[in-house]
């Protein structure tokens, strides 16, 4: 498990590809990886990641198969690419974030990026699938980091965040602009909520659908039952 709070920027030394594999040594900031062991946890760029080779103390390899280089932005990374780091969590360690897995749900891009004082806006498009999971001042982790949603928009299929110096200091985000690719994980206790609200809508208003829409038809209004529920089918 990982809290959401990045410990530094780490920066890809080297990538190695086998097939279906895909090798990274990543160099870590000074003091990162003390301690740090075969087989320890480290979530980079927000994807959980395993250590299979130590170098020194301060960087260690990684195996990254095909179906987490599908899913997550690792696929995409090149060789000097810099990184949010975190390492597992210990027993009884301040939750200065969210709890997280380190298991990203899908990526996203920057769709727009907003400087004003003392503040750094990132608007995130994301596929309208994930927009139920999406609330503001709800949590979401961006590539490892826990943030606070501040607006979401459900018509554009977008949310913002807004970040601090110290959340640009510690992390990546300001070398993000617009296009630029993102791991997103979702706040998994509000997954859970809006999956089981969902099913037991489906299952207590499914018997009803075909007397609803006829209702609904005589009035006009079948074409907005057919979006409401279009997921409940």
């Amino acid at each position: 498990m990982f809290t959401g709070i990045v410990q530094g920027v780490a920066r890809i030394a080297e990538i190695r590809d086998v097939p279906g594999l895909r090798t990274f040594r990543i160099a870590f900031p000074a003091g990162f990886a003390a301690g740090l062991e075969i087989g320890a946890s480290v979530a980079v760029d927000g994807v959980c990641l395993t250590v299979t080779t130590l170098h020194g103390d301060d960087a260690a390899s990684f195996d990254v198969m095909q179906q987490t280089l599908n899913i997550t932005t690792l696929g995409q990374y090149q060789t000097g690419q810099e990184v949010n780091v975190e390492r597992a969590a210990r027993d009884g360690a301040e939750i200065g974030g969210h709890p997280l897995s380190g298991h990203v749900d899908f990526a996203a891009s920057v769709a727009a990026v907003r400087e004003l004082e003392n503040n750094y806006v990132l608007r995130i498009a994301v596929p309208q699938q994930w927009l139920p999971y999406l609330f503001a001042k709800g949590y979401v982790a961006i590539n490892g980091a826990s943030l606070t949603i501040a607006e979401v928009n459900v018509a554009e299929s977008w949310f913002e965040v807004w970040l601090i110096p110290e959340t640009l200091r510690m992390t990546v985000f300001r070398q993000k602009q617009a296009g630029a690719a993102l791991n997103i994980e979702i706040e998994r206790s509000t997954q859970v909520i809006v999956d089981t609200v969902r099913r037991q809508l489906a299952d207590t208003l499914a018997p009803l659908l075909p007397a609803l829409e006829q209702v609904l038809q005589q009035q006009g209004g079948a074409d907005a039952l057919r979006i409401l529920t279009g997921k409940l089918r």
